[in-house]
């Protein structure tokens, strides 16, 4: 059974980015998108104006609070083979409601990749909040992160 990390949130936050379940290195690493080619970093680099790349894993987190990002997965815990979100098998539902009622500024969350947005867009309907239905940024969505990062920019309309 693999299970996800806390909520990285600033009681402000303006836009919930949710990922399925971290895959093996991001688990291994207890940090969130920690394999190296997954486009994470580099897609959000954009949308706070920072080059989150050059910057350690802290400041990275530090920086999308500051800009009003929070971070989760939808996924608690499931068994899954490997990082694929296809394997993922028995999944449980973090308490994303819960989290939802501690966030009164959210006005949008983004569900990063399609998994994610069919575990998650449930768990979030009739709050009236945009639903942002981002490309994955994992390495195995194999269209380019050029072709990725408009709808990923399109973040950034919710944060002002």
């Amino acid at each position: 059974m693999k299970s996800s990390f806390p909520p990285v949130v600033a009681p402000d936050a303006r836009v919930l980015v949710l990922g399925s379940l971290p895959g093996e290195r991001s688990l291994a690493e207890r940090r969130y998108y920690a394999h190296p080619q997954n486009q994470f970093w580099d897609l959000m680099g954009p949308v706070v104006r920072l080059d989150l790349t050059m910057m350690g894993y802290e400041a990275r987190l530090d920086a999308l609070r500051a800009a009003g990002i929070a971070l989760w997965d939808v996924v608690a815990r499931a068994r899954r083979i490997g990082s694929t979100d296809a394997t993922i098998r028995d999944a449980a539902a973090n308490d994303l409601p819960g989290l939802l009622d501690r966030l009164p500024e959210l006005r949008a969350v983004a569900f990063n990749g399609g998994k994610a947005l069919s575990l998650g867009r449930p768990l979030i309907a009739e709050r009236g909040l945009a639903v942002l239905a981002l490309p994955s940024s994992s390495p195995l969505h194999t269209i380019g992160r050029t072709a990725k990062q408009p709808a990923w920019d399109a973040i950034a309309a919710y944060l002002d």
